[in-house]
């Protein structure tokens, strides 16, 4: 695997299937040059989904007249009721992208218990996927995540999969139990969108800017996580071929990643320390509760976590951007913003937090902070 993987939610035409011929030729001329421009570079990872739209599709017109041998492809397909529906959406994704096999198969978006599982019980797509393993058609069996720790945790302790693609960087360090465990496992740690949902560092708040000298925020982040050996590869999501470059920039740095942003993240954590003290810093996330325990299913430790780089780091847009997709993209970002506390006593379910009397401020702060009208999710815009 490079260190850097080729995305594919970005460059595509539409976020719904289409025929082939909507497809803009300009349109399907970038995605061809951001692929073009991703071998030159050695990025040979090229990563889809069936749920990217047009994504397989375009990239179904580029892929076959590539050098294969030389290509590692992934993509993903959403765990399914019965195995037999996996299987027909993955010979959907198949079709499109005019292969007889990909490297990498996920199950993609494993994110509540249910959708688990639909994939581990006997008979489900875990077992389905293995099958398509067996025949050579997927070489790799992993799964991609947005869920609440605990049950991304469930799903790499089942010692089922190859790999897990999951959300983890400096903005994000709730997950790194689930990045030990995947590394103690062996398997490949695959990081989600490090420019968009780590923090929309290619608009970065002219704070970040500051404290990241010399480094950009998207080079600081890149390297945050290459410091850790656990984590293998960052996927970039390319709209256009330029959109590598920063990340390439970042790379000179790689073998001396840690110490490289050793100073910019004291910075960063110092910073952090002076506007919301040491003690919140330490500790705000200790014993909050996951959304499907709180009332009206408020998913409070997300927007404290919004909350806290919003207030502390000047990441007010990238905080509005996620927070008012609470309750409008179903699974893959669950839970009900501060609006729904009103009248609610949250006494019980905070009882176990440090900060039991100051969450509640927190959250009208960060519902006054970052609410505007409701956002959906890319796929649905």
């Amino acid at each position: 695997m490079p260190v850097l993987s080729c995305g594919g939610m970005r460059y595509q035409h539409k976020w719904q299937d289409v025929p082939p011929g909507e497809i803009p030729p300009d349109n399907q001329a970038n995605l061809e040059t951001c692929i073009h421009r991703a071998v030159e570079l050695g990025i040979n990872h090229i990563e889809t989904a069936r749920g990217y739209g047009t994504s397989e599709m375009q990239l179904g017109n580029v892929l076959p007249r590539l050098p294969r041998e030389k290509l590692i492809v992934q993509t993903k397909v959403p765990p399914k009721p019965t195995a037999r529906e996996f299987l027909d959406t993955f010979e959907t994704s198949m079709d499109y992208l005019k292969l007889d096999h990909v490297e990498l198969l996920s199950l993609h978006g494993i994110n509540n218990q249910e959708l688990l599982d639909w994939s581990l019980r006997k008979g489900g797509c875990l077992e389905a996927a293995r099958q398509l393993q067996r025949e050579g058609r997927a070489r790799h069996i992993g799964f991609s995540t947005h869920a609440t720790t605990d049950l991304i945790l469930k799903a790499i302790n089942s010692d089922g999969f190859d790999y897990v693609n999951l959300h983890w960087y400096f903005v994000n360090d709730l997950n790194w139990s689930c990045v030990e465990a995947a590394a103690a496992r062996d398997m490949g740690v695959f990081i989600i969108s490090p420019n968009d949902k780590g923090g929309k560092l290619y608009e970065p708040p002219p704070k970040l800017v500051e404290l990241c000298q010399p480094l950009t925020p998207m080079q600081f982040n890149d390297l945050y996580c290459f410091a850790r050996p656990q984590v293998h590869t960052l996927s970039c999501g390319v709209a256009r071929p330029t959109d590598f470059d920063e990340h390439v920039a970042a790379l000179r740095h790689y073998d001396n990643a840690a110490a490289t942003i050793a100073p910019i993240e004291m910075r960063l954590r110092a910073e952090m320390e002076r506007v919301l003290g040491t003690d919140w810093c330490a500790r705000w996330f200790e014993g909050l509760p996951n959304y499907v325990d709180v009332p009206g299913q408020v998913n409070v430790s997300e927007i404290a976590r919004l909350w806290t780089y919003a207030k502390s780091l000047d990441l007010v847009a990238w905080g509005q951007m996620r927070y008012n997709l609470l309750g409008q993209a179903d699974h893959w970002f669950p839970g009900e913003t501060a609006a729904k506390c009103e009248g609610v006593d949250l006494g019980d379910c905070l009882r176990r937090s440090p900060f039991a009397e100051k969450i509640p401020h927190v959250l009208q702060e960060a519902h006054a902070m970052m609410f505007e009208a409701p956002k959906k999710r890319l796929s649905q815009s």
